[in-house]
This record gives structure tokens, C-alpha cells and sequence, in this order.
């Protein structure tokens, strides 16, 4: 007689090959995007260590100064326009990466992804070390770390557009947007892993805030090129299905076994795959695609707001509720840890509802009032400064998340597109490409606009929201007409 299998092993064997290679690949890509926003994130962490108020910080006997106000402060951000320094740094990286997302999907589309991204990723580990560095080598030259951050921003494009590609190579359209919802928490949890890194060395060497970051980066392109594999097809994995004659067929599970029955024997051999088109498309024809151009000027505003929490929020912390460097990167992890949760949020309700759109536009409609009272009332007691990040973060990033996986990966492969899997790197580098004007704008005009008080900065991010949810409005609607029976229901 033989016996049971152990629950562990029969767990295990329940789930076929094409899903373990699926969730393997889900790992995988999590595990790089967030290695990309991890080593993001240290700019903002150091900005309070690089300006500081000297005279609440112990000055060493041995030291001699000659300016009592900026002795403790790191040159050239020891001036009065620190801020507006700030902001050229971070828009030196930003301004980069936006212009350089538009070649990105291009450059994607037509060269391997595995040596793509193991690229990229380890160029990135060079220049986010060599920002580090500069504190070894006692280098005060703006010139110097606005160059690096232009270089390391043209090097992170190649990030995004590879990670969706291959994962809208690997997955269907049934569960997209709650499986790519929780997928996408890879850019909050980055964010947090990188504050958390960086607050360790900040206080005593701010340089290794950069350089440990940069050197996980670089390990994770090593192993990219080692174990990513890009297609279903590589591996002999049954390919996914993008869209269906109807929509109840997009009920169909992403993570499923692929077994099927061939003379009365159930077997996991894939069956033939046939592809119908391989040509890349051509940067016209994806704006072509329905709901492409809305989609990416949505972006451009949502992605503005949520940029401008990435690389402001711990400076406002520290300036508004008095916090230390590494205690205000601390607390400005909550408002990713938000984000994970409305990045979850987003996916499931668009899929339940099918209505990517209206998701989004309600989220941010949201988001607005929620900004203007955490600016008010936000930083009054510990337990209100905690709830508001949370609640800002979810509302502010689910629909940035929803509209740079789920919409992304929807648009990418869309009906109209008759099956050419090569246009999604495409369209996912038009859409994030056109946020990241929206990113490096953001900073951009904090930078400029927070001497005049920090309340017409949140005003400009209200504005911002509203604007996002405008250009959504013929979606929606389109949407609102398919509930009401009016006409058939269509995503994208």
C-alpha cells in the first residue's frame, strides 16, 4: 500500500509547470523593479543630512570654522538657495529619465530583454555608487552629482519597460489587475528598503547610503542574467491569453494549471504555439491605440504628485515637525506603505468592476481633499501625522499603479493590435515616459515654490490630481455607458 503524499508536496504537485515558471518570473521581476527604487530613494534621505541646522547639532572642539550657521552642511548645499540646488539634482535625474523612457521601450522591443535589464541594472549600481563616492573623495561640486544623477537617470529607463514587457509576456488579462496591484508594491517596498538603508548611514556616512543601494542593484543584474527568461515560449510554457471574442472569458485565473485532455489522458505538454504578428510597432502607431494618449496625460499629473512625495516628503517632515534626517525618512516609509495597500486596491476594483478608468478617477478625486487636510492637520499628534500618510499614500499611488501595470499591460495588448505581443514595451515606455514629465516636473516646482510656504506646494498638488482625473473623463464615461447597458463594456 502505498503512502500519502506529505500536505507539502501534494501542494506542490498541484500546481503545473507553466505556473511555477509564472510565479518564478513574478518573483523575479518584483525582486528588480524593486531594486531599481531602491536605490532611488537615498537622494531623499540624504537631502536632510546634506542641509542641516547647525546650531541644534554639537560642534567638535577641534574644529575650526568660519561661518557658524552652515559649518555642519555639505557644500554647495550649504547655501541660502539649497532648495532650489535640491531640486536641480533631482531634476537632473528625472529630466533624464523622461526623455530617455521614450527610447527606452524602442531599444526594448528590439534587443533581448535578459541582457537589456542586466545592463541597465548594473550601470545603475556604478553611478548610484559613484554619488557615494563623492563623499570619500570630498567632491562639493554640483556639477559633479548633477551629471551623475543624468547618467544614472538614462540608465534606470531601461528598468520599466523591460519588467512590464515580461510580465505581459507571462500573463493573461483575467486577474491583471489584482496580480500586477500586488506585483507593482515592488516600487513601495523598494522605497521603503531604501529609506531604511540609507537612514542607517546617514547621520555618520552618508556616502554608504548610496553605495550599499548600488551594489544590491548590481547584484540583482547579475542575477537577471543568469535565471530571466522572457517568454513562455522559451521554456516550451503555453502562452497566455491577452483578450477574448468576450469579456466573462477574462474570469479565467492567471496562475492556473495548463493541463489539457488528449485522447482521454490528461497531459501538461503545451499546445502549439502560434504567433501572429512579430513585427515592433511603430511609436505613431502606438498612440494610435484607444485610451494610449488619456491614459499617459493622467499619468503625467498622478506621476507628478507621487514623485514630489518621493523626493520631498522626508524634508518636509523634518522641516515642519522638527524630526531628525534619519527619523523623518523613517516616517515617510508610511506613505509607501499606503501605497502598497491602494496599489492593491486599485487592481481589484478595476478587475471586479472593469472599469480601469473610473478606478483611477475616484482614487484621485479622493486623494485631493485628503492632501489639503494632512498639510492642516497632518502633523498635530504622532497617531494623526501616521493615519494621514497612510491614507494620502494609498490614494495618491493606486491609481500611478494601476495605470503603469494594469493599463500598461491591457493597452499594450490590445485587441486592435491583432496579437503583436512586441508593441507592450512600446506603449509601456509612452505611458510611463509621459508620467516622468510629470515626475521631474514636480520636484522640479517644489523646489521653487516651497520657499514661498509650504501650503501653495500642496495646492499645486491638488491642482495637479484634479487635472489627472479631467483627462480621464471621456474614459470614463465611455465606461459609465457600458454599465448602463448602453454600450458593451471595454477596457482600454
Amino acid at each position: 500500500m502505498k503512502a500519502s503524499l506529505a500536505p507539502g508536496i501534494r501542494f506542490i504537485t498541484s500546481f503545473s509547470r507553466d505556473s511555477w515558471y509564472r510565479s518564478f518570473i513574478l518573483f523575479l521581476t518584483f525582486l528588480f523593479y524593486t531594486a531599481y527604487h531602491l536605490s532611488r530613494k537615498p537622494v531623499s534621505i540624504v537631502k536632510s543630512e546634506l542641509h542641516r541646522n547647525c546650531s541644534l547639532v554639537v560642534r567638535p572642539a577641534d574644529l575650526n570654522i568660519t561661518n557658524n550657521a552652515t559649518w555642519c552642511d555639505w557644500a554647495p548645499f550649504d547655501q541660502d538657495n539649497y532648495q532650489t540646488l535640491f531640486g536641480v539634482l533631482d531634476n537632473s535625474f528625472l529630466v533624464a529619465y523622461a526623455v530617455g523612457m521614450f527610447f527606452s521601450g524602442i531599444f526594448g522591443e528590439r534587443l533581448p530583454l535578459r541582457y537589456y535589464l542586466s545592463f541597465g541594472m548594473l550601470m545603475s549600481g556604478l553611478f548610484t555608487s559613484l554619488l557615494g563616492l563623492g563623499f570619500y573623495w570630498n567632491i562639493h561640486s554640483l556639477g559633479y552629482y548633477a551629471f551623475i544623477q543624468v547618467m544614472n537617470g538614462l540608465m534606470q529607463t531601461t528598468g520599466w519597460p523591460a519588467v512590464v514587457a515580461c510580465v505581459g509576456n507571462w500573463f493573461g488579462k483575467g486577474k491583471r489587475g489584482f496580480i500586477m496591484g500586488v506585483w507593482n508594491s515592488h516600487t513601495s517596498v523598494g522605497n521603503i528598503l531604501g529609506s531604511l538603508i540609507a537612514g542607517v548611514y546617514v547621520s555618520s556616512e552618508w556616502g554608504m547610503s548610496f553605495i550599499v543601494p548600488g551594489l544590491i542593484i548590481a547584484s540583482t543584474g547579475i542575477l537577471c542574467f543568469f535565471f530571466l527568461v522572457e517568454k513562455p515560449e522559451d521554456v516550451n510554457c503555453s502562452p497566455p491569453q491577452h483578450h477574448s471574442d468576450k469579456e466573462s472569458s477574462e474570469t479565467e485565473p492567471l496562475l492556473q494549471n495548463s493541463s489539457h485532455v488528449v485522447n482521454g489522458a490528461i497531459t501538461t505538454e503545451p499546445p502549439e504555439v502560434i504567433e501572429e504578428h512579430s513585427e515592433a510597432i511603430s511609436f505613431c502607431g502606438a498612440l494610435s491605440i484607444p485610451g494610449v494618449v488619456e491614459f499617459s496625460l493622467c499619468l503625467l499629473f498622478a506621476k507628478l504628485v507621487s514623485y514630489t512625495f518621493l523626493y520631498w516628503l522626508p524634508l518636509y517632515i523634518s522641516n515642519v515637525a522638527h524630526f531628525e534626517a534619519k527619523e523623518a525618512g523613517d516616517m515617510s516609509t508610511l506613505f509607501d506603505v499606503g501605497g502598497i495597500v491602494g496599489g492593491i486596491t486599485a487592481g481589484l476594483v478595476s478587475d471586479y468592476t472593469g472599469g480601469r478608468a473610473t478606478t483611477c478617477c475616484v482614487m484621485l478625486l479622493l486623494a485631493a481633499p485628503m492632501l489639503f487636510l494632512y498639510n492642516y492637520i497632518g502633523q498635530r499628534s504622532l497617531g494623526t501625522t501616521i493615519g494621514m500618510l497612510l491614507v494620502c499614500g494609498g490614494l495618491v499611488n493606486g491609481p500611478y499603479a494601476l495605470i503603469t501595470t494594469a493599463v500598461s499591460a491591457d493597452l499594450g495588448t490590445h485587441e486592435s493590435l491583432r496579437g503583436n505581443s512586441r508593441a507592450l514595451s512600446t506603449v509601456t515606455a509612452i505611458i510611463d515616459g509621459t508620467g516622468s514629465i510629470g515626475a521631474a516636473l514636480g520636484p522640479l516646482l517644489a523646489g521653487l515654490i516651497s520657499p514661498t510656504g509650504w501650503n501653495n506646494v500642496f495646492y499645486m498638488l491638488i491642482s495637479a490630481d484634479v487635472l489627472a482625473c479631467l483627462f480621464l473623463s471621456r474614459l470614463v464615461y465611455k465606461e459609465a455607458q457600458g454599465w448602463c447597458g448602453r454600450a458593451p463594456r471595454v477596457r482600454g
